[in-house]
């Protein structure tokens, strides 16, 4: 690299001096802490147990969202029950333990429900231990708990294949990193005068920037805002989920960050869009709420019907959306009987009127959820 050739944000002269347009933002946040207020006071007017069970879901979603961005699926039963086991929610039967996904879960459940604690380097150490339990990120072996040390070379974000990767970004060096870690957990713990929504964007950005992990780096960085805005909001509570928002805008993310991290250090461009995906994500929330609201509804409704616990399971999952339609063979699958047991079951539910066989069955006779009365 050429001496002068500034070809990273964090080459500058005047890194990490961020600089932002105040009046051009001033609007966009208007809308995000209306947007938030409607949505926590909507879920105010709710009892605790629907207040947990959408919480089970936005952090569900989140947990499963901010590492589909990286290209790794998990198991939603799985992360469902993980969630739930720690919040103490009762979602029926548990789906086994998996270290993995529970170092993921513990991740981000510590990042909002523990925001007010300090951040510090101990604290993100513990977060990267989690999320790499085996010391492996796929088939490779990575420093987990510390920062890198670019022993296999400088920190890059590439794509395409081996033999004509794109390099879209170079993090700062490995023997830079105690300094700008120092640097940025020092502003992030105490730093009053950015707005916190503002502060939950400069955080990602800057995280993400310095780079200092062999790998997890994105998921961390998300965790970091989703702690800034847990503390914008005063609430170990999130009803909204911004890695969901992300998921969906994946692209625009990717390209929003690369052009700032080789631009200048105003990052207007990305608070803008921060911000704007930040509001469609609690927009979206609402969504989220209604279902929380039909789901308790629904069973306001059957509170007086009898069922056992297959019944009370497939319910809920229909309820939280099940995919595809609902078959006896399907139900037999799910709730591991056989195929006379689901039938019993599911006929027993048409006869108190909680299903009706679904208009659009097809060849093999389909099931949906009776109308609420």
């Amino acid at each position: 690299m050429k001496s002068g050739d500034k070809r990273t944000i964090w080459q500058r002269d005047d890194w990490p001096h961020w600089a932002y347009d105040p009046s051009r933002l001033a609007p966009l946040l208007a809308q995000v802490h209306q947007a938030q207020g409607h949505l926590l006071g909507r879920m105010h007017d709710l009892g605790m147990d629907s207040r947990d069970q959408a919480s089970l879901r936005v952090l569900t979603e989140d947990v499963l969202k901010t590492s589909e961005i990286e290209g790794e699926k998990l198991n939603p039963d799985l992360v469902r029950s993980s969630v739930a086991r720690r919040l103490g929610v009762d979602i029926g039967a548990l789906a086994p333990a998996d270290r993995h996904i529970d170092g993921m879960v513990d991740m981000v459940l510590d990042a909002t429900q523990h925001h007010d604690a300090p951040l510090t380097a101990e604290r993100l150490f513990g977060w990267h231990a989690a999320m790499f339990p085996s010391g492996y990120s796929g088939l490779s072996t990575i420093r987990v708990g510390e920062w890198r040390d670019d022993s296999q070379g400088p920190m890059q974000v590439v794509s395409g294949p081996l033999h004509r990767q794109k390099v879209h970004y170079e993090a700062p060096p490995a023997h830079q990193l105690d300094a700008e870690m120092a640097n940025f957990l020092h502003w992030f713990n105490a730093d009053p005068q950015n707005d916190p929504m503002i502060k939950a964007g400069l955080a990602h950005l800057w995280l993400v920037t310095i780079h200092p992990f062999d790998d997890g780096n994105g998921r961390i960085a998300r965790a970091v805002g989703d702690m800034a805005l847990s503390r914008a909001a005063a609430s170990a509570q999130r009803y909204f989920s911004l890695s969901a928002q992300i998921q969906i805008e994946r692209e625009a993310y990717y390209d929003h960050l690369e052009t700032t991290q080789k631009g200048t250090m105003d990052v207007t461009d990305w608070l803008a869009w921060f911000l704007a995906c930040l509001l469609r994500s609690i927009q979206g929330a609402e969504q989220t709420l209604s279902s929380v609201l039909m789901k308790a509804r629904c069973w306001q409704q059957w509170a007086s019907v009898p069922m056992n616990d297959r019944q009370i399971k497939m319910l809920n999952k229909l309820l939280d959306g099940f995919d595809g339609k609902l078959t006896s063979s399907k139900w037999a699958a799910v709730g591991k009987c056989s195929q006379d047991t689901a039938l019993r079951d599911i006929t027993d539910l048409l006869e108190r009127g909680v299903l009706r066989k679904s208009d659009a069955s097809g060849r093999s006779t389909s099931y949906e959820l009776a109308a609420l009365v």
